[in-house]
């Protein structure tokens, strides 16, 4: 059996929470645009598209703008809609869709939270059609390194041991190889860092509760 490493309920109170309080949204425009940009070089059109746990509309309203996607589906835990689009109730790890059934699968900043990534990457490869394309962004590599030394450090001194306060981050060359396990025929996998500064680590701590992300 696969680790259970994210408490997934707690994952969804977090992101009410970031809902009600206003969500901040900075990152998630700017990877949505990121997603939108390459999709934009793909020479085709899209019949169906799902967009895979995004917890904000940013990635859908652009593909909505780009006229590549006939129908653009939500794939959230929460079947009540926000927004206009057309949604089906599903979880990142157990997905709803046949085999062979979506040309387009895009997801920004919520399969990091996935504790069995391999076997939502190849659920993803089954949905697709043999043609069709996933387009993937979360947050990895050394992601927010600073936070994590700052308490590891603070709660050796104060506790006498460390907690994982910070999640798990896998690197580029981790998901290469996930991508080729689950049988991704074409795999390219890249990063992309993004320096944001704080004057304190609250200020950080309160944007990171505005985007749900605080620890689960």
């Amino acid at each position: 059996s696969n680790p259970t490493i994210f408490d997934r309920q707690l994952l969804r109170v977090r992101q009410q929470r970031a809902r009600a309080l206003g969500a901040e949204t900075f990152l998630i425009d700017r990877v949505a645009g990121d997603l939108a940009e390459r999709l934009s070089v793909v020479l085709r059109q899209f019949e169906r598209a799902v967009d895979l746990g995004t917890p904000t509309d940013a990635v859908r309203r652009l593909l909505a703008e780009s006229g590549k996607v006939a129908t653009i589906i939500a794939a959230t835990p929460e079947s009540g809609a926000r927004d206009a689009s057309l949604r089906v109730a599903a979880d990142e790890e157990a997905l709803p869709f046949a085999d062979g059934s979506l040309d387009l699968i895009v997801s920004a900043l919520a399969l990091q939270f996935v504790n069995d990534l391999p076997g939502t990457l190849i659920q993803i490869r089954r949905a697709l059609k043999p043609d069709g394309l996933l387009l993937a962004a979360l947050i990895g590599g050394d992601s927010l390194t600073e936070l994590r030394e700052a308490f590891a450090h603070a709660e050796s001194e104060i506790e006498g041991g460390v907690s994982p306060r910070v999640a798990p981050f896998a690197d580029v060359r981790e998901l290469g190889a996930l991508l080729q396990r689950a049988g991704f025929a074409l795999p390219v996998v890249d990063s992309d860092r993004l320096t944001v500064r704080y004057n304190s680590v609250l200020d950080l701590i309160r944007d990171l509760r505005r985007m749900g992300a605080t620890n689960i």
